[in-house]
C-alpha cells in the first residue's frame, strides 16, 4: 500500500459495489478490489489526522483492513465501507489517546477527552454533501484543498471527509465516529466554513462565511 496519487485519492468515492460484486466472488478477491478503491482516501484521511505521519497512517489503514477481513469477511462489499471506517476511526482514537498519554504521563490518572463532541453539538439543519472540488467557483489545486483540510481539527476532518469524500449520510457518519448526529452536523458545518475561509484567497468573491448557526 505504498505510493498513491493525491489527485486520484481525493476524488469522492464513486459507487462501485455493483461492479465489484459482478467481477469477484471470494472474500479475498472482494477485499483486493475494496482495498484498491478505498486505500488512497483512507491514507489521506489518516495522514491529516496524524499530522503527516505517513508511516503511522499506513499502519492504521493496514490494521483496519486486517480487522475487517478477520471479523467481517462474510459481509457484502457495500457493508464493508461503514464497517471499515468505523474500525479505522476506533484505531485512530486509540492512537490519539496513547499519544496524549505519552505527552502527559499524569493523564493516566484522569479520563482523556480528545473531542468534546457533546459540548460542540449545535441545533443546525443537516447540510447536503457537496463535491469538495465545488467548494470554490474556480478550479483549485487538490494539494491546496488537502492543505486546508489539514488545518482543521481532527473531528472536523473526519466529518468532512466521511461525508464529502465517502458520501456517507449524517446517521452513518455518526455511527462511524461514535458520536451524535448533532455533533456530526456541527463538525461538518464548521469544517465547510473553515475550508471556505482557508481557501477564500483563491476566490475573492467567496470569502469566509459569517452565518454562524
Amino acid at each position: 500500500m505504498t505510493g498513491f496519487s493525491i489527485s486520484m485519492d481525493l476524488a469522492p468515492k464513486q459507487s462501485q459495489s455493483e461492479k465489484v460484486s459482478t467481477q469477484v466472488s471470494t472474500a479475498e478477491q472482494r477485499l483486493k478490489y475494496f482495498m484498491q478503491d478505498v486505500t488512497g482516501r483512507a491514507l489521506v484521511m489518516m495522514e491529516s489526522a496524524t499530522q503527516g505521519h505517513n508511516g503511522i497512517a499506513m499502519d492504521l489503514v493496514q490494521e483496519a483492513f486486517i480487522s475487517l477481513h478477520k471479523s467481517y469477511s462474510e459481509k457484502s462489499t457495500e457493508e464493508w465501507y461503514p464497517l471499515f471506517y468505523t474500525i479505522l476511526t476506533n484505531k485512530l482514537q486509540d492512537w490519539r489517546r496513547k499519544e496524549a498519554r505519552r505527552a502527559s504521563p499524569f493523564s493516566l490518572f484522569r479520563k482523556i477527552n480528545l473531542d468534546n463532541d457533546d459540548e460542540e453539538a449545535l441545533d443546525i439543519i443537516d447540510e447536503s454533501t457537496p463535491n469538495p472540488l465545488n467548494l470554490l467557483a474556480q478550479e483549485v489545486a487538490i494539494e491546496e484543498i488537502q492543505e486546508a483540510i489539514n488545518k482543521l481539527p481532527v473531528r472536523q476532518q473526519q466529518a468532512f471527509m466521511l461525508r464529502a469524500w465517502e458520501g456517507f449520510d449524517t446517521q452513518t457518519t455518526a455511527q462511524i465516529m461514535g458520536c451524535s448526529e448533532g455533533s456530526v452536523k456541527t463538525h461538518y458545518h464548521r469544517a465547510t466554513q473553515g475550508l471556505r475561509a482557508y481557501l477564500s484567497h483563491l476566490n475573492p468573491f467567496m470569502g469566509g462565511s459569517s452565518d454562524e448557526p
